[in-house]
């Protein structure tokens, strides 16, 4: 049996340990009932729950999610177009999300899946200092698809 201030008690009958707890006004909980013999301790048992639940909500509180983001690419895009979209790829990955990058083909522009690629690939090469390339380009029916992942913070 633990004490409510740390110290150990010993070994204790059960009604002798539930009247140890009764007498300070706590609680009596059996923190490792598979012990031999079981370890009970004398606390507030409300007050350990609430302090339990915030560490949890902070916990949560700091934790980042990481998002995928899509960015949408055409095989014959312009440089302007291309910048802002790189731009956004580059804010993206800086926040800490994943970017899908995606070239829909379009009539026969399929036949050319080359042209689609070289984009892809120019574009991972343009943010590489901030990313790896999670999936290299892959043809999935009429879109071309690339998944880059930020690079871990030390």
């Amino acid at each position: 049996m633990i004490g409510a201030d740390g110290e150990q008690l010993g070994i204790k009958p059960i009604r002798e340990a539930l009247q140890i707890a009764l007498d300070l006004n706590l609680d009596l909980v059996n923190v490792a009932p598979t012990a031999k013999p079981p370890v009970c301790r004398v606390m507030d048992y409300g007050k350990f729950r609430y302090e339990t639940q915030k560490k949890e909500k902070e916990a949560r509180k700091n934790q980042k999610i990481v998002e995928l983001k899509e960015i949408r690419l055409s095989a014959t895009i312009d440089e302007h177009d291309f910048q802002t979209k790189l731009r956004n790829a580059q804010k993206f990955l800086g926040e800490g999300d994943k970017v899908k990058l995606s070239v829909r083909f379009r009539g026969r522009e399929i036949a050319h899946a080359e042209i689609g690629q070289r984009v892809l690939e120019r574009m991972a090469a343009e943010v590489e200092e901030l990313c790896v390339v999670e999936r290299k380009p892959k043809l999935e029916g009429r879109s071309m698809i690339m998944i880059l992942s930020p690079k871990q913070q030390q």
